[in-house]
């Protein structure tokens, strides 16, 4: 469990090819499905994007039918609550990489983010190399068409605070 600072979940292929799958901010679990599962192997790396804690704990201790563990009942709803957004956040991932174009991609994402700001203004987590590597993009296209959503009137955004506009 990250405990302080941020991180990022990136899988790398054997080439060097970069995939954000998401960030990791305090509170959040990493690398639970694997060491839920034995034998499962570590398909992905947690990088720091800040100095940080960490908290490292058990799963086949929490796992085990009588464990002397304080909390467990809490501990595993925890644990399935974490799985089920992760799973969400999965599935909205192959939304937004669903689309087959870097602008429908874009889109997907930052309506997303504004849906779930309840604003159309918002800061997202990620560079735009970061956000390049999350929706699976050229970063120089991604940038390119921000400019071209920009110049169009659909947003305006500096660095990784977007504002969506809406035609009047």
């Amino acid at each position: 469990m990250l405990l302080e600072g941020r991180a990022l979940i990136v899988q790398e292929d054997f080439w060097g090819g970069r995939n954000v799958v998401a960030p990791l901010l305090p509170g959040q679990l990493f690398a639970e499905a694997f060491a839920c599962v034995p034998g499962g192997v570590l398909t992905v790396s947690v990088e720091a994007q800040s100095s940080g804690t960490v908290l490292f704990f058990s799963a086949r201790r929490l796992l085990a039918e009588n464990p002397p563990l304080p909390n467990r009942e809490r501990l595993l709803r925890s644990l399935l609550t974490d799985l089920a957004g992760k799973n969400l956040r999965l599935n909205e991932k192959l939304t937004h990489m669903g689309q087959r174009t870097t602008r429908d991609k874009v889109l997907s994402y930052l309506s997303a983010q504004a849906r779930q700001t309840g604003r159309p203004e918002f800061d997202i987590p990620f560079s735009r190399q970061q956000l390049a590597d999350y929706l699976g993009v050229d970063r120089t296209g991604l940038s390119a068409e921000l400019g071209r959503l920009r110049r169009e009137g659909v947003l305006r955004f500096h660095k990784s605070h977007f504002l969506l506009l809406r035609d009047e």
